[in-house]
């Protein structure tokens, strides 16, 4: 049967964009029947970037959870298992700064699933609906076969790609964290911290100003601010 459901997926990708990170997250979204989907890449706790989303309550999602380092989809890589939330509204996890957003924002109930090559955690899928509701069994097979889709995908995407470089596919959803982890370079020096640290400060800093990180980071990166070591606050430096 799992055979026969599997099948029944990669019969719907067809020949052709198969391996877009887009078209995967559409197909994800409509086999599961969510409202939309993501797909975000981390290497050794860090992430990569989102290569893939469908709608923007998914960017929403993707960029709530590069600002804040929590959500369904970081805890699924670390889990290396699927996370389920079916009633937003009524959370049984904490999640206190991506919650409150992802409501506002349209999300009532989400889902992650872990991308897994052997013992290997590399991301997560993530699915969203705009109401309330568990996966029913179908629908919990069809994202477990689609994430491991996913993650083939990506070894492929990776394989063909130049050593030492991610693939093209790859590359477009992340560089727009460059930036960001550039930043926290910066920060790690004025500050005198792990990189580690200064990149959970600079998400804290971008959050406290109710900005993007990702604008807040190229603001450190071209020197309108910086980090005072003794206070540890970003201030501006015009």
């Amino acid at each position: 049967m799992t055979d026969d459901r599997r099948q029944r997926i990669l019969d719907q990708l067809g020949g052709n964009g198969v391996s877009t990170a887009g078209r995967l997250c559409d197909l994800s979204a409509n086999v599961t029947a969510m409202s939309g989907a993501g797909i975000m890449l981390r290497s050794s706790g860090t992430s990569l970037g989102s290569v893939g989303m469908t709608d923007a309550v998914s960017a929403l999602i993707e960029e709530l959870q590069f600002m804040l380092g929590e959500g369904p989809c970081i805890d699924a890589y670390k889990s290396e298992r699927p996370i389920a939330e079916p009633d937003l509204a009524e959370p049984t996890r904490y999640w206190p700064g991506f919650t409150p957003p992802a409501l506002e924002g349209g999300v009532r109930a989400i889902f992650a699933f872990p991308l897994l090559a052997g013992d290997v955690s590399m991301g997560a899928l993530d699915l969203y609906r705009d109401h309330s509701g568990a996966l029913s069994d179908d629908q919990y097979s069809d994202a477990l076969i689609m994430a491991d889709i996913i993650a083939q995908t990506v070894i492929t995407m990776q394989v063909q790609a130049t050593p030492g470089t991610l693939a093209t596919e790859l590359r477009r959803g992340t560089e727009g964290r460059a930036v960001v982890h550039q930043a926290a370079g910066m920060a790690s020096a004025q500050l005198g911290v792990s990189v580690d640290e200064a990149l959970l400060r600079l998400r804290a800093q971008a959050f406290a100003n109710d900005r993007q990180v990702g604008d807040f980071a190229r603001d450190v990166v071209d020197r309108r601010v910086r980090f005072d070591p003794a206070s540890g606050a970003a201030e501006s430096t015009s």
